[in-house]
């Protein structure tokens, strides 16, 4: 059917002084080294309608914020509120909107003009909503490397040193596939530019600044080629085990560097597969939602055990790495969930043409987004986590039987072993549904 499409950008950054989210220790907002953005994406084809937002945050603001602001979102423009997706970059260098950390909590104030510009912005995107063609192509840049390290007596760590002589090998895989999708005009100029890859948005992870990282470099070089002002969103794939450095060959460069090589090969990709693809007006637009209920995994006796007395202890005494990951993770985790080990994830899936976005509210490990796409029946999947949500790291087996950060049973690191099989499950059932012929699907 004939396709009409809007698109807005807003800058989001924090003020100076607020904490900035991505580490377990406090940062606070010194300068903005780089804007961070809201990208929006409007599609309509007079019957469906489904609106993109790219946000350059480490996550969406809790479960809770994002539901009332996508109604309000909704309500502004006519809209369904949860055809309303937001979803993240997943930048280190971005305001902290969760608050995880005992003595970090999100700015009030910062969330209120978050919630403005996405307001503004919404309304933009559909208000300037005209005729339009999109076109898809799928390529490779390799930006992301496995970072889970396996050791000889069973365990696995975050990071390491891979020479050491007990280092057997890397947990998982690595994604290099680079998906675009193009919205242009009847007279060929672009309205935005979505493209997804795989890779923790970590270059600068521990900067007391604010900075879109990769994406955002990536963004500058886009817009240096095509438009200044283009709207382009960054769809973060699988990538919760995944990272800008190479575990097997490191070398040492800054990560303002890395920031900049990762920036240079994902704009290059996309503007090679923008200038072969060819744009089509009648497409399929289809959308769909299932809210996925999964078990958690609550700390074991020996755990609460341990995060009771580095309490007791106290953060001088216990050390910041132990005290948040025992109070901020174990016992959180035991607090909210022991009544009811239960949490729900949120999934979307969207068909534009051959084009399909499947969400998910995880850190997921990469080899979950291997599966989807492999079940996908889209000639481009974009695989994209920390939508409508957060769910915190979804490990593979692997990850729960090796343990270590993300895979260990804390807070941000909750879900049933079985977690990322089920959402593998339901999002290749719901891309499916999209692309049966007849009716549409109804959430």
């Amino acid at each position: 059917m004939p396709l009409s499409a809007g698109a807005a950008t807003r800058t989001i950054n924090p003020d100076l002084g607020d904490d900035i989210a991505g580490q377990l220790h406090r940062r606070f907002c010194e300068y903005i080294r780089d804007n961070l953005e809201a990208n929006f994406l409007y599609l309509t084809d007079g019957q469906e309608q489904v609106l993109l937002i790219s946000l350059d945050l480490c996550t969406v603001p809790g479960t809770p914020w994002t539901r009332e602001t996508s109604a309000l979102l909704g309500t502004r423009v006519g809209l369904p509120e949860r055809n309303v997706i937001m979803f993240c970059t997943h930048t280190h260098t971005g305001p902290d909107v969760l608050g995880i950390l005992h003595d970090s909590a999100p700015s009030e104030t910062y969330l209120a003009r978050l919630r403005h510009a996405l307001l503004e912005g919404a309304a933009e995107a559909v208000r300037s909503a005209r005729p339009a063609r999109v076109g898809w192509a799928l390529g490779r840049a390799h930006i992301g490397y496995n970072r889970r390290l396996c050791w000889a007596d069973g365990s696995h760590s975050m990071y390491g040193d891979t020479t050491r002589p007990d280092f057997t090998g890397l947990e998982g895989p690595e994604d290099p596939e680079h998906g675009v999708l193009f919205v242009v005009d009847e007279q060929g100029r672009y309205l935005a530019v979505a493209h997804n890859n795989c890779c923790h948005a970590t270059c600068v992870e521990s900067g007391n600044f604010a900075s879109a990282d990769f994406p955002g470099e990536a963004r500058r070089l886009v817009r240096e080629a095509l438009d200044p002002a283009l709207p382009i969103l960054y769809l973060q794939g699988a990538s919760g085990d995944v990272s800008p450095w190479n575990q097997l060959n490191r070398k040492h460069h800054d990560g303002e560097r890395r920031l900049r090589e990762i920036g240079a090969m994902l704009a290059g990709e996309t503007l090679r597969l923008l200038g072969e693809a060819d744009p089509t007006g009648e497409v399929t637009l289809r959308h769909t939602y299932e809210d996925l209920e999964v078990g958690v995994r609550l700390p074991s006796p020996e755990a609460l055990q341990r995060a009771l007395a580095t309490r007791e202890k106290g953060e001088e005494k216990a050390g910041r790495w132990d005290y948040v990951l025992d109070v901020c993770g174990v016992l959180r985790l035991q607090e909210e969930f022991a009544a009811d080990p239960r949490d729900v994830l949120p999934i979307h899936a969207v068909r534009v043409g051959e084009w399909a976005m499947i969400t998910n509210p995880c850190e997921l490990y990469c080899q979950f987004g291997l599966d989807m796409k492999r079940r996908s029946p889209a000639a481009v999947t974009a695989v994209t986590q920390l939508a409508d949500g957060r769910g915190g790291y979804c490990p593979t087996i692997y990850g729960v039987l090796g343990g270590g950060y993300s895979g260990e049973a804390i807070h941000w690191s909750r879900l049933e072993p079985y977690a990322g099989y089920k959402l593998v499950e339901t999002s290749a059932r719901l891309l499916h549904e999209l692309w049966r012929e007849g009716e549409r699907p109804e959430p």
